[in-house]
């Protein structure tokens, strides 16, 4: 296989028999000189020996920036044996061109090298992970907690305004679901909350009340009938006695009515009749009073241990008007709620009579 002429008429060739494959990378590099005949196997002259003289002018020495380098032209390093080489085969001394990278064929790129860097300079070599093993899912980032507590409270405060402003209208709600109720259940006694009274005659919302304990009465409610209520400093009759004495003008029997001549509101009234029931070891009753009254006087007998249920007057100035009817679901539902909070009666009177 011959290589490229270097222009000097210098033309180094390998023997046939050892000569190298195309993929060999070595280039071998023959220095002309006296020709010593070998008689051959046929008497020709067809081998010539070639010997190294360091002071002959037919050997040159090369050096890299003495040549252009081609275009194309890879990194190649010449070396050159000296005395100390190895003798070649005959005693023949020789040089060998290393090329480091061949050129790249048609179409192909050259490739980058990586810089010959020390093992201690390289990069630790990944460990291989075990087959069949699955790589973990990335966790989610973890919010900080402060931003979670700000999140709680804003949802705790925004909780307790929706709370705060539903519960006066649910509890006006409250109030006209229970004075749409009628529990006529068997008890102890029917109690009536007194109203106002004219020297002795029940007001008309007063005398509502007394006939609807009547018609109770009569249909086996209860055996007997408490009438309750103070009077006021001018009046000389009370709210109490004017209801007993209208009881016994329609025909309910003296003996089965009971007068609590006292209270000036309700939690005065209901606090008086716990009394009598203690005394008469009674625990359950019916109250009648108006219909949106009705809510506001059994919460007041249940925290003085009355088991009570409500029987609303459903006649009368009180439940005539739909304007008297919202005025009064709107006095009892403030009015439950200054109970539920200062434990006491408001000052706020109707007069609706």
């Amino acid at each position: 296989m011959r290589t490229a002429n270097d222009g000097r008429g210098e033309e180094p060739w390998e023997d046939p028999a050892t000569a190298s494959s195309p993929d060999d990378e070595a280039t071998r590099v023959f220095i002309r000189e006296a020709l010593t005949p070998v008689p051959g196997a046929d008497g020709a002259d067809g081998t010539r020996e070639f010997s190294r003289d360091p002071d002959s002018e037919a050997t040159r020495q090369f050096r890299r920036e003495e040549l252009p380098a081609p275009a194309d032209a890879v990194r190649t390093s010449e070396f050159t044996r000296g005395a100390a080489a190895r003798d070649a085969p005959g005693g023949a001394a020789f040089t060998r061109r290393f090329v480091r990278d061949r050129p790249p064929g048609r179409g192909r790129a050259l490739r980058p090298t990586a810089p010959d860097l020390p093992d201690e300079d390289l990069p630790p070599a990944p460990e291989p992970e075990p087959r069949g093993a699955r790589p973990e899912p990335p966790r989610p980032p973890r919010r900080p907690r402060r931003r979670r507590r700000r999140f709680r409270l804003r949802w705790l405060v925004t909780l307790l305004l929706l709370t705060v402003l539903a519960l006066p209208p649910a509890t006006w709600g409250w109030v006209w679901y229970t004075a749409r109720q009628d529990d006529r259940t068997p008890s102890d006694a029917i109690v009536v909350l007194g109203a106002s009274q004219y020297n002795g005659v029940p007001s008309p919302v007063f005398e509502a009340r007394l006939r609807h304990a009547q018609v109770l009465y009569l249909e086996g409610v209860a055996p007997v009938i408490v009438t309750v209520g103070g009077k006021q400093p001018a009046d000389n009759f009370t709210e109490a006695a004017s209801g007993r004495a209208w009881l016994i003008e329609v025909g309910v029997p003296a003996d089965q009515i009971i007068a609590v001549e006292e209270g000036r509101d309700t939690l005065q009234s209901i606090q008086a009749v716990s009394l009598v029931f203690e005394e008469h070891a009674w625990d359950s009753a019916i109250l009648v009073s108006d219909p949106w009254h009705s809510l506001r006087s059994e919460q007041m007998a249940a925290d003085h241990g009355i088991e009570a249920g409500t029987s609303p007057s459903r006649s009368g100035p009180a439940v005539i008007e739909r304007r008297t009817q919202l005025w009064y679901i709107t006095r009892e539902t403030a009015a439950l709620w200054y109970y539920w909070i200062f434990n006491d009666s408001s000052e706020i009177d109707v007069n609706a009579a």
